[in-house]
């Protein structure tokens, strides 16, 4: 089952890696085995950030969390 404090755990150890770039991801919900975040500083309008969304935070995420379906940017 996906919680958010799984979710927040993953996330917990990712942040170090955005926020080193000036961003920072928030948690904004986990409903439907879907997680739900918020990109925030440098991260907004960053032509990388959906690079790094998906192919970094996604894919970690799944790995850890193999029921999680779907990362959602709100």
């Amino acid at each position: 089952m996906v919680t958010r404090e799984r979710v927040q755990s993953v996330l917990d150890r990712i942040r170090p890696l955005i926020q080193s770039d000036g961003g920072d991801i928030e948690l904004v919900d986990v409903t439907d085995n879907k997680a739900k975040v918020r990109l925030t500083g440098n991260c907004v309008g960053c032509p990388s950030a959906q690079m790094t969304l998906y192919f970094g935070v996604e894919a970690t995420l799944k790995d850890e969390i193999p029921e999680l379906e779907e990362l959602l940017v709100v």
